[in-house]
């Protein structure tokens, strides 16, 4: 019983880890200036990007051209600018950390 509950204990501890190095990397690469988890900022919050493409097969790899080339449109009329900043692999990361906020 004790082995299960450190399991578990350490479990949460990693993927906590996980979602507090998205957020910081999120940071680090300036998508916080115009993004919120929760709230509308200049562009949508993460949550309600997360919401609108809940079960989309194509949204990981949508998002992370998105992030890199940029965008106009979908959320209102101020475009969201390439990030040349965010490598690809950066780009997936923290698309998967935005769906996966709900």
């Amino acid at each position: 019983m004790k082995r299960s509950l450190s399991l578990c204990v350490m479990l949460s501890a990693l993927a906590s880890g996980g979602a507090f190095a998205q957020a910081d990397l999120a940071k680090a690469k300036n998508c916080m200036t115009c993004h919120t988890v929760q709230t509308k900022l200049v562009g949508p919050a993460y949550k309600d990007v997360a919401e609108r493409y809940a079960g989309q097969k194509s949204a990981e790899d949508k998002l992370v051209q998105k992030v890199l080339k940029g965008g106009a449109g979908v959320w209102g009329p101020v475009p969201m600018p390439a990030n040349p900043q965010v490598s690809e692999a950066e780009a997936r990361s923290l698309v998967k950390w935005v769906l996966s906020t709900k």
